[in-house]
C-alpha cells in the first residue's frame, strides 16, 4: 500500500497536511479538555450546596438529640429539629444533582468541542488520503499487468486533460490505436505521474 506519492513536491504536500491534521485534532483534544474542566468548576457550589446542607443536618439532629433528652416537653421541642433536619437532606441532595449535572454538562461539551472539529478534519483530510491510495493502487496493478502500459496509456487518454495529453502527441489517441510505442510509454508515465506512482525498475 502506497501512502505516499513518488512525487516531492506532490509527497511534500501531503506530509504537511498530514501534521496539520494531527495538529488539529489534538488542539481540538486540548480544546475540550479545557472545556470540559471549565464547565467542571461550576460543580464547587453543588459541593458547597452539599457540605453546608450536611452541616445543617447535623446541627439539627444534634439539636433534636438534645432537646428530646428534656423532661415532659423534650419530645415535642424536638420535632421543628427533626423537621429541619429532614428539609436539609433535601437542600443536600439539591446539591448532589447539581454535581451530577454539570459532570455531564461538561462531558456533553468536552466532545462536542472536541468531536467536532476532529469530525471535519477527518472527512476533509482522511477522503483525501484514502482516494489517493486507492487510486495509487489502482494504477500499480496497471503498471504490473500484462499490457500494463496500454493499460495506463488508455487510463490517461481518459482521465487527464486534453491539453496535458496534447503535450505528448498532437493527437494522443490515433498514435495509442496505431501502438506507437513511444507515445504509449509517455502517456503512460503521465497516467503513473498523475496517481503518484514511480515507474517500477
Amino acid at each position: 500500500m502506497q501512502l505516499y506519492s513518488s512525487s516531492a513536491p506532490v509527497r511534500a504536500r501531503q506530509i504537511t497536511a498530514d501534521v496539520v491534521a494531527l495538529a488539529l485534532v489534538v488542539a481540538a483534544v486540548v480544546a475540550g479538555s479545557a472545556a470540559a474542566a471549565f464547565i467542571r468548576t461550576f460543580a464547587d457550589l453543588g459541593r458547597r450546596v452539599e457540605d453546608a446542607g450536611l452541616g445543617f443536618q447535623r446541627s439539627m439532629s444534634d439539636a433534636a438529640e438534645t432537646i428530646a433528652g428534656l423532661p415532659l416537653v423534650g419530645e415535642a421541642a424536638g420535632r421543628p429539629f427533626v423537621g429541619a433536619g429532614d428539609a436539609a437532606s433535601q437542600v443536600v441532595a439539591a446539591g448532589r444533582d447539581q454535581q451530577e449535572a454539570v459532570g455531564t454538562a461538561s462531558l456533553v461539551v468536552g466532545l462536542l468541542v472536541a468531536g467536532i472539529p476532529i469530525v471535519v478534519v477527518l472527512l476533509t483530510w482522511l477522503r483525501r488520503r484514502i482516494a489517493f491510495v486507492r487510486r495509487a493502487a489502482a494504477v500499480s496493478a496497471l503498471h504490473r499487468s500484462e499490457g500494463g502500459d496500454d493499460l495506463l496509456a488508455l487510463r490517461a487518454l481518459s482521465t487527464l486533460e486534453p491539453a496535458v495529453l496534447r503535450s505528448v502527441a498532437p493527437n494522443p489517441v490515433a498514435a495509442w490505436r496505431t501502438g506507437d510505442a513511444d507515445v504509449v510509454g509517455r502517456l503512460a508515465d503521465l497516467a503513473l505521474r498523475d496517481a503518484g506512482v514511480g515507474r517500477a525498475r
